[in-house]
């Protein structure tokens, strides 16, 4: 393991088209950190990354001499040293739903959206691609629920969502059904936020461009 270099300002290492690097940019920009995001390409990674990072992957989170390279780590980290907005639930039982919440995002649509980004076969890609789409609509009616995805705050289950759906265009699914109404009025209100918009890299502004 690296020496890590003690440096005066937080730093994020970023893929720029990653939705698990963007779920951490919009913690970033939500709370308002002062942080220095270095764009990286994950096929050519600086060396100073294996040098905080023994998988030498991305997104890692440099805070002083603090390394973190587990994205839902890193978003509740910074939720716990910059609590203001708060984006877990005060009581032990709703930060246990939300973190159930995210564990099922990460078993049930993460993988499906890293199969049709990255997987060489077409049809096992069509699969998934079919799959997500079915799950999206099947889970539709809970975002119209309340103002947030079953909250009445926007909290970190937000910030893992996001990235997937904003992602949509490029995973080649189209959601027009009727019944996908109260998803679409979701997305339109956290795509407006301004923590949001901050969080966008060029290259995903350039997804619905």
């Amino acid at each position: 393991m690296g020496v890590v270099t003690k440096r005066s300002s937080m730093t994020f290492f970023s893929d720029p088209v990653s939705h698990y690097s963007h779920r951490v940019r919009i913690v970033l920009a939500e709370k308002g950190v002062t942080v220095d995001v270095v764009d990286v390409d994950p096929d050519n990674p600086p060396a100073e990354l294996a040098d905080l990072n023994p998988y030498n992957a991305l997104p890692t989170l440099v805070d002083r001499d603090l390394v973190l390279y587990e994205p839902n780590i890193m978003m509740e980290y910074l939720d716990e040293r910059f609590p203001h907005p708060p984006l877990l639930p005060v009581y032990p039982v709703a930060r246990a739903n939300s973190r159930l919440m995210i564990h099922r995002i990460q078993k049930d649509w993460c993988g499906l959206v890293d199969q049709i980004l990255h997987q060489p076969n077409a049809k096992a890609s069509e699969t998934a691609r079919k799959e997500l789409r079915e799950s999206f609509l099947a889970t539709a009616p809970l975002f119209g629920e309340m103002p947030f995805f079953l909250s009445e705050e926007f909290t970190i289950v937000d910030c893992c969502i996001a990235p997937i759906l904003w992602r949509l265009p490029s995973l080649g699914i189209e959601l027009n059904d009727k019944q996908a109404k109260p998803l679409h009025k979701y997305m339109e209100s956290i795509f407006d936020r301004e923590g949001f918009k901050a969080s966008l890299s060029d290259l995903e502004e350039d997804i619905r461009s």
